[in-house]
């Protein structure tokens, strides 16, 4: 069983929890589990080392098996205060009970499980820029594969706490999440929330991965201005001529004013990332000039932010 960081205490005799000084620690915060699953490819050994790094004790593919036995010391140890571990398809077809499981480690510890998750599309490109092999085996295709632990994970995915599709975030992002959501006395709520501003053009399509698409194509469009039509909407001369109608002070004003509103309830749900697009034809001038501009604005009101620009020529 690999293991990182400092090893554990012998285990001790089992207690009662009612009176069983050592089930806080003596900083007076409980004791816990983070349990991270998920697709291969999708970070899990990123967020591991993101855990470890808050000083969670860490282990790599623990049996099923163990589990309990390792809660069990989790609770009891000394030195142990949190701990995280990573579950995954190398569990095979036992990966049935793990809701089962579950539950009856909840009895024992505090836990939580962190499903990470992408799309098809994210996960390929990832494995042909490793050039690793997926877990299920070599005799498949990757996406058959895919498919497959999609099916094998569904009945950890059910009962996990926290869901997050890394499909759009780099490694540091997603370490930057874990860092806000599982760090002692760190931000506030808004910075446990990630927003993502996409900009895009109709033409291609709609982003599979946005929640709230906002159709900009009412804007007065540049690239009839022939001074304009090789720039991008990040140009100051293209944003200032698109600023200059007074329906895109009005859209930019309201349309902060409702992402403010609906933000704190999607954090009151649980949401840990929200993806936001805004369209126009080509994707090169208005969509990009009005993201761009919403990040801002959201940054300013202390919102965990960052812009992508599909569309965009680069």
């Amino acid at each position: 069983m690999p293991r990182k960081g400092a090893p554990p205490t012998s285990p001790r005799p089992a207690r009662n929890p009612k009176h069983d000084s050592t089930h806080a620690p003596h900083d007076g915060l409980p004791r816990e589990l983070v349990i991270i699953t998920g697709l291969s490819g999708s970070g899990k050994a990123s967020a591991l080392k993101a855990f470890e790094d808050l000083g969670f004790y860490s282990v790599d593919n623990l049996p099923l098996d163990l589990l309990p036995a390792f809660a069990d010391l989790v609770r009891q140890s000394a030195e142990i205060q949190r701990a995280a571990l990573v579950v995954d398809i190398r569990e095979g077809q036992r990966l049935d009970q793990f809701p089962e499981l579950l539950s009856k480690l909840r009895k024992v510890l505090p836990t939580q499980v962190f499903f990470l998750e992408a799309s098809n599309a994210a996960l390929l490109r990832r494995f042909s820029e490793t050039r690793r092999p997926h877990p299920l085996g070599r005799t498949e295709t990757v996406v058959k594969a895919i498919d497959a632990e999609r099916l094998l994970l569904d009945p950890i995915r059910n009962v996990a706490d926290e869901t997050v599709d890394t499909s759009q975030h780099n490694v540091h992002e997603l370490r930057a999440f874990i860092l806000s959501k599982f760090e002692r006395g760190s931000s506030s709520d808004s910075q446990n929330l990630m927003i993502s501003f996409i900009s895009f053009g109709y033409k291609n399509g709609v982003p599979l991965e946005a929640d709230l698409v906002f159709d900009v194509r009412f804007l007065p469009n540049p690239h009839f201005v022939p001074e304009f039509r090789p720039l991008t909407g990040k140009h100051p001369k293209v944003a200032q001529y698109i600023r200059q109608f007074p329906q895109t002070e009005e859209f930019l004003n309201k349309t902060t004013e409702l992402l403010l509103f609906l933000l704190p309830h999607y954090i009151q749900e649980g949401k840990s990332y929200l993806t936001v697009g805004f369209g126009c034809t080509g994707g090169q001038h208005r969509s990009v000039m009005i993201a761009e501009e919403i990040r801002k604005r959201l940054a300013k009101a202390g919102y965990r932010v960052k812009s992508s620009h599909r569309d965009m020529p680069r």
